[in-house]
């Protein structure tokens, strides 16, 4: 089962503590959303986690193995990107990942079919022979996840991966960011965008003024916010009439509040965590109303995020 963890893990520069005492357990194949403002110590704990800087006291762990002590052996089954890197423009994706492929130690007879792989799961099949300085920032956003995909790694760790992107290219790099989960990984995934964070990772971690503030799933840390009250979003094939949304609160229990968002996507507030979601959930279905999402609402996570951050200032 993949892991990481830090251990009373921090980081000063001179008087200014960028990390304090962080610890953060996070075990099993799964996306988690890494939280907090801008400065809050997000980049500081990925670059920790690889080996990018060196802790000024306690420890990084991946699969239980010392990042910093016995970075070969704990980095073996990570792909990391820190920093969104640029890639020479006049090479090709196979080209800029061959290279990287050497570096990693990928072996040689391995390396054409890893890359590949690597690039069909970010769905650049048709580009890998095509030079980088003519794509979008989306696409080289694309190539980018693909390198940290070369080793097939267990753990990935990204730093802001949709930064600086526009709705189309944000939204690509989202969906195969859910595609990874697919293969048994656990994605830790640093974002100040709440609405992403929402749309795709199940468990959330907060961070500020370099502390960890809360570790827990979606709905329980919008629960622990507002008193025990959940909110989710559903979305419907077909539209949503005032007529459906009484039958869903008449026939489901359990159910406090249900009200049209837009066209096709309702709000349902509970009380409950993750069992009563799921029983709702499974309410929902047996009525076969066309339901393609459901999901923690990203206004109710925003209200959390809000709540949380600002009773640390």
């Amino acid at each position: 089962m993949p892991s990481i963890e830090a251990v009373n893990l921090s980081k000063q520069y001179g008087s200014f503590a960028a990390l304090s005492n962080l610890n953060l357990k996070i075990e099993g194949a799964k996306c988690v959303g890494f939280l907090g403002p801008n400065g809050a110590g997000k980049t500081t704990t990925l670059k920790l986690f690889t080996d990018l800087i060196r802790p000024s006291s306690g420890e990084a762990l991946i699969n239980g193995v010392n990042v910093h002590t016995n970075k070969k052996k704990a980095l073996d089954s990570v792909g990391a990107l820190i920093e969104m890197p640029e890639i020479y423009p006049a090479l090709t994706p196979r080209e800029a990942l061959m290279m990287i492929a050497e570096i990693r130690g990928v072996p040689k007879d391995e390396r054409n079919k890893r890359i590949e792989e690597a690039v069909s799961e970010v769905r650049m099949d048709e580009w890998i022979n095509k030079r980088v300085g003519k794509f979008s920032k989306g696409m080289k956003q694309r190539i980018c996840v693909a390198s940290a995909l070369l080793s097939d790694p267990a753990v990935v760790l990204l730093d802001e991966p949709t930064t600086g992107l526009d709705p189309r290219g944000m939204s690509e790099v989202r969906d195969i960011i859910k595609s990874l989960k697919n293969k048994k990984r656990l994605i830790f995934m640093s974002s100040h965008l709440l609405s992403e964070v929402s749309d795709v990772c199940d468990e959330i971690a907060i961070i500020d003024h370099g502390k960890l503030i809360i570790y827990d799933t979606l709905s329980n840390v919008t629960a622990k916010v507002s008193g025990g009250e959940n909110v989710v979003e559903v979305e419907l094939r077909n539209a949503v009439d005032a007529e459906l949304i009484k039958k869903i609160v008449t026939n489901i229990p359990g159910i406090d509040k249900a009200e049209k968002s837009d066209g096709t996507t309702f709000r349902i507030n509970f009380t409950g965590g993750l069992d009563a979601q799921e029983r709702i959930l499974g309410d929902l279905v047996k009525m076969k109303i066309g339901i393609v999402s459901y999901r923690p609402a990203s206004s109710a996570l925003e209200e959390a995020y809000l709540s949380l951050v600002k009773s640390t200032i």
